[in-house]
């Protein structure tokens, strides 16, 4: 499992639009759509990775917490489905069924919107503001299949507090570490 690293997005960065299937509801989703009154998260995330696999439970977890707090999240998977096709949209929406997430989950297949975000692997996440500048991204925390580190999300949790507190940036942002995304050839 060779591993990739995020690009880490500049900050102040605006979030890219986006017009993409979601996999649960069979609607087109836009940015507009998924956004909520405190920002929003953007998680690039897939069915096969192991990296993805190791948090995808905890991901569920976290995103229901604060979407209560209304703060919006979308997953977005961007793979190739011909050569990865649990990737697809059938995968997705599995695995969505599985950790029943409360989010919109959308399909990339042109893969222009990973491109947009300088997504690199899977999973990459991205905070943006009110004003959906981009204020977080990096990794969901310190925890990688085989390491010792557990689950907690505590990364983007610490960013998600920093920003509903109105407290500054936090400047500590590690790139996430995962399998590359999966680009057509």
């Amino acid at each position: 499992m060779a591993a990739a690293e995020s690009n880490m997005m500049p900050l102040g960065t605006v979030a890219p639009d986006f017009d993409l299937l979601d996999v649960i509801s069979g609607e087109n989703k836009t940015l507009e759509d998924v956004k909520s009154e405190y920002g929003l998260v953007v998680m690039f995330i897939c069915a096969h990775c192991p990296f993805v696999k190791n948090i995808e439970e905890e991901i569920a977890v976290v995103a229901r917490q604060y979407m209560d707090l209304k703060v919006g999240f979308v997953a977005i998977s961007s793979n190739d489905a011909n050569a990865y096709p649990e990737d697809g949209p059938d995968g997705l929406k599995a695995q969505a069924e599985e950790f029943e997430f409360s989010f919109p989950y959308l399909y990339d297949e042109s893969q222009e919107v990973a491109k947009a975000y300088q997504a690199a692997c899977t999973p990459d996440f991205f905070l943006f503001d009110e004003e959906l500048k981009c204020i977080y991204r990096g990794r969901f925390d310190a925890s990688t299949p085989g390491n010792p580190e557990p689950v907690t999300g505590d990364d983007l949790v610490d960013a998600l507090e920093a920003h509903l507190e109105d407290d500054p940036i936090i400047e500590d942002q590690k790139p996430s570490i995962g399998c590359s995304i999966k680009w057509k050839s």
